[in-house]
C-alpha cells in the first residue's frame, strides 16, 4: 500500500504542484497580502504567480515538442536527409516530392534547406540527398552562400557519408548544373561516397526526374512508385520474342523486339519504360529496360530476364513481355533520355563492362561504334555458362573479327571450379586497364547495381586509385547504367 501511494505521488506530482499554484494564485486576489507585503509589491507578486503557473503548465508541452522535432530524431542510422538549394522554389518543390516518396516507402527522412545544414549534421549523417539548382553563370542559390563560404571552404572527413545529387540547370547556359557538379566534386574530396551517379535535369525534364525516382526506388527497395508527372505512352507492337539461353540453369532471358509506325528516335544508352498490363486488365507502374538497339535497326530491342516472385509467379514486367503478351499485341512504351550513358561527343576507345542483361546497353554502344566506324574497343562481360548463356555470341564475335572490338574478355562464372566474375577479369588485367585509361579511354558499365557494379567500382579504385576514378567521373569518362 505504501508503495502504491509512493508511485501515485510521483505520477501526480506535477498535477499537485500545478493545482496548488493555481489555487494560491486565485486566492492571492482575496487574501490580506498587505499584512505581509508592501502595497506596491502586491501587483508584482500576483503577476509573477500568473506567469509561473503559465510556464509550469506549458513546460511539458514544450518538452514534448522538442522530443518530436525532426532534428531531435535525426540521430537514427536509417534517417535520410533531403537538402534543397533553391533559387525560384523549384528545387525545394522537388525536394518535397523526394521527401514524400521516401516517407511513402516508410523511410525515415528529414527535409532541410541548405542554409540549415550545419557541420554537426553533415559530419554525422549517413545519407544525404541533395536537390540543388544553379543560378546565373554557375552560381549557387542565394541562401546557399553561407554553406559555400563557411563549409565548402573547409577540409572535412566525411567517410561516413553516402550522398546523391539531383542537379537542376538550363543547357542554354554555359555553366550547366555547375553548382551540382561543384558540390559533387567537393563531397568526393572529403571522402564521401556517392549512392548513385549525379542526375542532371535540364529545364524540368520529366525523363530525368523519372530517372531520379528510379534511383529513389532502388534506395528504398520500393522500385515502382507513382510518377510525379502525367504518363505519356505510345503504342508499340511486339514483333518478335526469342529465348536467348535455352537449357540454361539460370532464369530464362528473352530478346524482345518492338516495332512502331511512328518515327523512332533515341540514342545509345537510353531507357525504355514499359507499362505492363496484368491479367485483370489493370494498369500498373512502368518497368525500365536498357535499349539494346538503335533506330537504324528499325526495331527497339530489349533483353528481359524472367523474374519470379517468392511464390513462383512471374514478375509483372518481365512476365508481361516474356509470356503474357503475344506477338502482335500492343505494348505501351515511352523512351527516357539517359544522357549520363550517352556516347561521347568526341570518339574515344571504350572499356565496356557488364554482366547478364547489362549486355543490352553495351550492345547499343557497340552498334553505335560500328555504325560510326569507331574501332578498337574492349568488352568485359560475364554470365553463368558459355554454352548456354553467351547472349549475342555471333554478333560479338563479328565485332571482334572486323575490329569494332580489339579485345574481348569473358567471365563465365560456373565454367570452372573457381567462380570468376567481371571484377576478377579487371584485376587480372590491371596493367592494361591503367594503360587504356592513360591513353584516354572512357569506361561504360551496365548491369546489376548490387553485386557487379559495386564490385567493379571497388576493383577500379584498387587499380586506378580513388582520385583518378573520381577525375574520370568528373570528366564524363566514367558512365554507368545500373539497376
Amino acid at each position: 500500500m505504501n508503495l502504491f501511494f509512493s508511485i501515485s505521488a510521483i505520477v501526480d506530482k506535477r498535477k499537485f504542484v500545478l493545482s496548488a499554484l493555481l489555487i494560491f494564485c486565485g486566492l492571492s486576489f482575496y487574501l490580506p497580502l498587505e499584512l505581509y507585503f508592501k502595497p506596491q509589491q502586491i501587483p508584482y507578486l500576483q503577476t509573477s504567480l500568473v506567469i509561473l503557473c503559465y510556464a509550469y503548465f506549458c513546460s511539458p508541452i514544450w518538452h514534448g515538442s522538442q522530443r518530436q522535432h525532426p532534428l531531435a530524431r535525426a540521430d537514427s542510422e536509417n534517417t535520410i536527409y533531403i537538402v534543397s538549394a533553391s533559387q525560384t522554389g523549384y528545387a525545394e518543390q522537388l525536394a518535397e516530392q523526394t521527401y514524400a516518396t521516401l516517407k511513402g516507402s516508410q523511410q525515415a527522412a528529414i527535409h532541410l534547406p541548405i542554409d540549415k545544414l550545419n557541420l554537426k549534421i553533415l559530419t554525422s549523417a549517413k545519407k544525404i540527398l541533395f536537390v540543388v539548382s544553379t543560378t546565373g553563370e554557375g552560381d549557387a542559390p542565394d541562401h546557399a552562400a553561407q554553406f559555400v563560404s563557411h563549409i565548402m571552404s573547409q577540409e572535412l572527413n566525411l567517410k561516413q557519408l553516402q550522398f546523391a545529387i539531383l542537379a537542376l540547370g538550363d543547357q542554354h547556359y554555359q555553366a550547366y548544373c555547375a553548382f551540382g557538379h561543384r558540390l559533387s566534386h567537393w563531397l568526393h574530396q572529403q571522402h564521401a561516397h556517392c549512392l548513385f551517379d549525379l542526375v542532371e535535369v535540364n529545364n524540368a525534364d520529366q525523363a530525368a526526374l523519372r530517372h531520379w525516382q528510379r534511383e529513389l526506388g532502388q534506395l528504398t527497395g520500393q522500385a515502382h512508385s507513382p510518377d510525379w508527372s502525367t504518363p505519356d505512352y505510345t503504342s508499340w507492337t511486339l514483333a518478335e520474342r526469342r529465348l536467348l539461353n535455352p537449357n540454361s540453369v539460370g532464369l530464362s532471358v528473352y530478346l524482345i523486339r518492338l516495332e512502331t509506325t511512328q518515327e523512332m528516335n533515341w540514342t545509345a544508352g537510353d531507357i525504355a519504360e514499359v507499362l505492363p498490363q496484368s491479367s485483370l486488365n489493370a494498369i500498373n507502374q512502368h518497368r525500365e529496360y536498357s535499349i539494346a538497339s538503335l533506330p537504324s535497326d528499325t526495331t527497339l530491342d530489349l533483353v528481359v530476364r524472367q523474374v519470379r516472385t517468392p511464390d513462383g509467379q512471374l514478375g509483372l514486367g518481365s512476365g508481361w513481355l516474356s509470356h503474357h503478351a503475344q506477338v502482335g499485341d500492343s505494348i505501351a512504351l515511352r523512351i527516357r533520355t539517359n544522357r549520363n550513358f550517352h556516347p561521347l561527343a568526341q570518339a574515344r576507345k571504350l572499356l565496356l563492362i557488364g554482366n547478364g542483361t547489362g549486355i543490352a546497353g553495351l550492345r547499343a554502344h557497340l552498334k553505335h561504334a560500328h555504325e560510326n566506324s569507331h574501332t578498337g574497343h574492349w568488352l568485359i562481360w560475364g554470365e553463368r555458362n558459355r554454352q548456354h548463356d553467351f547472349f549475342f555470341q555471333s554478333e560479338i564475335e563479328h565485332y571482334l573479327n572486323q575490329g569494332t572490338l580489339s579485345r574481348l574478355d569473358l567471365a563465365f562464372s560456373r565454367d570452372q571450379d573457381q567462380v570468376i566474375y567481371v571484377q576478377h577479369k579487371l584485376l587480372e588485367h590491371a596493367k592494361e586497364v591503367r594503360n587504356w585509361v592513360k591513353q584516354g579511354c572512357a569506361i561504360y558499365i551496365c548491369g546489376s547495381l548490387h553485386g557487379m557494379a559495386a564490385e567493379v567500382e571497388t576493383a577500379l579504385e584498387q587499380i586506378l586509385g580513388e582520385t583518378q576514378l573520381h577525375a574520370l567521373r568528373v570528366a564524363g569518362l566514367y558512365r554507368r547504367d545500373v539497376y
